[in-house]
């Protein structure tokens, strides 16, 4: 993949949530596993409240305008190298993820789509 090409995009729907999120909470994270279910849904955290470690890998620091700092963007080392030719695209649909994601009270749930974007 081309280094210019930003691995991790978010719609104007998933910044708007930020933004909503981070008026609430303060700085946040995300982390993507590669879990089943809902556990392949990117989960949004306060920054440093889920701990990362050698089997993560951080994938982009996220410019979100209104948001003072950068929202991180992780993925686990095996998710990674799995969808190591795509671009995350972070988006919000409607509906409760079962997790421990911020967004989840507010009755919409962050999902992560990808476009292939070179070998």
């Amino acid at each position: 993949m081309d280094e210019n090409t930003p691995r991790v995009e978010l719609t104007p729907a998933a910044a708007d949530l930020l933004r909503q999120l981070h008026a609430q909470h303060g700085p946040l994270m995300f982390h993507q596993s590669g879990g089943c279910c809902d556990g392949s849904a990117p989960m949004c955290y306060l920054a440093g409240e889920f701990r990362t470690g050698g089997s993560d890998v951080l994938l982009a620091e996220l410019e979100v305008e209104g948001v003072p700092e950068p929202v991180t963007f992780w993925i686990s080392r095996s998710q990674n190298e799995v969808w190591s030719h795509t671009r995350l695209i972070v988006d919000v649909v409607a509906g409760r993820g079962s997790g421990f994601s911020l967004e989840a009270p507010e009755g919409v749930r962050f999902l992560t789509r990808s476009r292939v974007v070179g070998a």
